[in-house]
């Protein structure tokens, strides 16, 4: 994921790392995402190594020394290579820590469970509410079809996520009435 953001913005222009940092972070990107900072840098170097970037040019300023680093040809193979198979992919997984740890939801005070259920709910409800935030803001400089969809289908997954902690919530509720 992160070859194949930094790939498809670097073929827009040559940049360097704190630049796509900055662009990743202002287009909130790294909310949907899960590109940390540091692995930016470390994708830069090794793709540089690979062949896929080259150092088009580098700057100077103070005492540190910024590449800026431009896609080759391999690179731009590469892009179009990881782009067609991301599209053969499942848009959400399965896959949930969330579940995992509801496995053993019973070995912690049914009160604690609660309230740290309580808590997960109100990130996902504040992390919906960024979405229709971030939703407006973006539409008033106009969506792509592509990126209204993505929008939705991102607000529609929290909203069935609230469902589903809240249907936890009231399931531990129940338990403790049930075991009081």
């Amino acid at each position: 994921m992160t070859n194949l953001i930094l790939l498809a913005l670097l073929r827009e222009r040559p940049m360097h790392g704190y630049e796509l940092q900055q662009l990743i972070q202002n287009n909130r990107m790294d909310t949907w995402t899960n590109l940390l900072s540091g692995s930016i840098y470390y994708a830069l170097n090794k793709m540089e190594q690979d062949g896929l970037l080259r150092t088009e040019a580098e700057e100077r300023t103070g005492a540190r020394l910024r590449k800026i680093y431009a896609i080759t040809e391999a690179g731009e193979e590469m892009f179009q290579h990881m782009l067609r198979q991301s599209l053969t992919l499942s848009p959400h997984s399965v896959k949930s820590d969330f579940s995992l740890g509801l496995m053993w939801i019973e070995q912690i005070p049914e009160g604690e469970a609660i309230s740290l259920l309580k808590q997960n709910l109100q990130q996902l409800e504040e992390t919906l509410e960024l979405w229709h935030v971030g939703r407006e803001i973006k539409g008033q400089y106009g969506l792509s079809p592509f990126a209204e969809a993505s929008f939705d289908n991102a607000m529609a997954l929290l909203e069935l996520d609230i469902q589903y902690v809240n249907r936890i919530i009231q399931l531990v509720e129940q338990r403790q009435e049930h075991d009081s």
